[in-house]
């Protein structure tokens, strides 16, 4: 009984609104970068059962130029075959997973230099974490400003509407404003996170912090340190999911 519900449910709330690929997309994008980061990794450690590099003709082949690949078929096949099923979710699928290879390199892309397990690299995981939270999003129909919690009533009122929108607006560019790109971001969605982050210290580095805090010692003092701590914290996050940076190399002598 509890297998049919869960395929009921599934059904009923998945498949029938046209989810389905979207969540496909999603999973492929998961998995693609965990597996290739887990290869990578692997490698780095030099594990003797574990493939090593691809290379050609003495060129190490980049797993950005896979994925480039991956999604350019599945974006091609996606105008030839048509969106009927099965095709539409399993290159969804694929899509999924070419992203996943090509956002793991997403800062070789940007700095045009093989900086993978460098300091620099690390933005592969912020642009990751970014992709993924988008792709929730549409996956869950997120409407923006929390319109989804007003009633049929409510929305009938435009003034009610304007308000509820223009009031989890303001909170999102605070929050933006405060350093906090990762929480407006979120907090067009879910209005909860746009308020906590509307009302916390902003980051030191901030337009809100260099406009508000220059008089304030104390509060720059405070929003510093809370600054260094929560960095702390998101390098160790950042290390467990993608591992730690190679130690800098001292400056060539001239």
């Amino acid at each position: 009984m509890t297998w049919g519900w869960l395929t009921s449910s599934y059904h009923e709330q998945i498949v029938a609104p046209g989810k389905q690929p979207i969540l496909l997309l999603l999973l492929g994008l998961v998995c693609g970068f965990g597996f290739i980061r887990t290869s990578t990794r692997l490698i780095r450690a030099q594990v003797r059962w574990w493939p090593g590099n691809v290379s050609a003709g003495g060129v190490h082949l980049h797993h950005e130029l896979f994925g480039v690949l991956i999604m350019l078929t599945a974006g091609t096949l996606g105008f030839a075959v048509g969106t009927g099923a099965p095709w539409r979710d399993l290159l969804a699928l694929l899509f999924g997973i070419g992203a996943g290879l090509v956002l793991d390199e997403y800062a070789l892309l940007l700095r045009l230099q093989d900086v993978y397990w460098s300091t620099e690299g690390r933005t592969s995981i912020d642009a990751v974490i970014v992709a993924v939270i988008l792709t929730g999003m549409l996956f869950v129909s997120a409407a923006p400003f929390g319109l989804t919690a007003i009633s049929d009533a409510e929305a009938s009122a435009r003034w009610s509407a304007i308000l509820i929108v223009g009031v989890n607006l303001c909170a999102t560019v605070v929050t933006a404003l405060k350093g906090k790109p990762w929480l407006a971001l979120l907090s067009v969605t879910l209005p909860v996170v746009g308020f906590a982050g509307a009302v916390r210290l902003a980051a030191p580095t901030s337009p809100w912090a260099r406009r508000r805090y220059r008089h304030r010692a104390d509060l720059l003092s405070r929003a510093t340190r809370r600054a260094a701590r929560w960095n702390r914290r998101k390098q160790r996050l950042i290390t467990l999911i993608g591992g730690a940076p190679s130690p800098a190399e001292p400056p060539a002598p001239h």
